[in-house]
C-alpha cells in the first residue's frame, strides 16, 4: 500500500490543496485540524508520517510534537512560521524530524517527505547487518530502537534521535561537520547559519547523560563539528 501522510493544520485550504499534490505523487493523505482530530487519526489506522503545523487551535504543534514522540517513533515534519528560529528550534527540541517555513514550495515539502521515509524505511536490520552497537557502557538495539543505559534503563530513540546515533556509530572517533551530519541523517544540504544539527547533538546528548558543558561523550571539536569519542563492538 503507498505510505500514508497525515497533515495537521486548521488551514482547510491548504490541507486540501497538499492533499491533491502529494496525492498526485503516490501518497494516500488523511487531514486533521487539530490535536483531537489527530488523535482521532492515528486510532483509526496506521500513519506513516504526520506533517504538523505549529499554530492550532487547542494544544500547538509543539506540545502536540511532544506528546507524540513520548509514545511513538512516528516521523514528524513541523511546518513553521516563516523566518521564526523559536519554533524551528523548540519543534526539534520537541523531537520533531525537519521543519519546513511557511510558505513553502510543495516540491521541497515532497523531497522532505521522501527523504525521511526511505530512511524510515532503512532502520530495520537486515540479515548480516549490525543489530546492536556496544559504546561507552551504552548498547542501541537497532532492530526495537532503543538505547539501553549502562543500568539497565531503556529509552526509545525518535527517528531524529535514532538517525544520528547511528551516524555517530557507523563513524566512531571521527570529526563529523555540521554539514556532513545534516546530509547523513536528513539528506539535504545546510543552509547557511542552520544550526538544527546542534539541537540534535544537544537532545542526543540528553539521552546519553552526557553533560554538555563538559561533554565526554559526543565531543565538540572548535570550528569542525562533533565527534563520538568511545570505541564501538557490533553484533550480528
Amino acid at each position: 500500500m503507498n505510505d500514508h501522510l497525515l497533515i495537521v493544520d486548521d488551514d482547510l485550504e491548504l490541507r486540501r490543496l497538499l492533499a491533491d499534490y502529494l496525492g498526485r505523487n503516490g501518497f494516500r493523505v488523511s487531514g486533521a485540524a487539530d490535536g483531537r482530530g489527530l488523535w482521532a487519526a492515528l486510532e483509526q489506522g496506521p500513519v506513516d508520517l504526520v506533517i504538523l503545523d505549529v499554530m492550532l487551535p487547542g494544544d500547538d504543534g509543539l506540545v502536540l510534537c511532544r506528546n507524540l514522540r513520548a509514545r511513538s517513533q512516528l516521523p514528524v515534519i513541523m511546518l513553521t512560521a516563516r523566518g521564526d528560529d523559536t519554533d524551528r528550534i523548540v519543534g526539534l527540541e520537541m523531537g520533531a524530524d525537519d521543519y519546513l517555513p511557511k510558505p513553502f514550495n510543495p516540491r521541497e515539502l515532497l523531497a522532505r517527505i521522501n527523504s525521511i521515509l526511505r530512511r524510515a524505511r532503512s532502520v530495520p536490520a537486515e540479515p548480516g547487518e549490525t543489530r546492536r552497537f556496544h559504546f561507552a557502557g551504552w548498547t542501541l538495539d537497532a532492530d526495537a530502537r532503543q538505547l539501553i543505559a549502562p543500568d539497565g534503563v531503556l529509552s526509545p530513540l525518535g527517528s531524529g534521535e535514532y538517525r544520528l546515533l547511528r551516524v555517530f556509530l557507523d563513524h566512531p572517533q571521527r570529526v563529523l561537520n555540521r554539514d556532513q551530519l545534516l546530509d547523513l541523517t536528513q539528506g539535504r544540504e545546510a543552509a547557511p547559519f542552520d544550526r538544527s544539527i546542534d539541537v540534535q547533538v544537544s537532545r542526543l546528548r540528553r539521552r546519553l547523560r552526557d553533560d554538555p558543558r563538559e561533554a565526554t561523550l559526543i565531543k565538540t571539536v572548535r570550528n569542525e563539528g562533533y565527534l563520538l569519542a568511545a570505541h564501538v563492538s557490533r553484533e550480528v
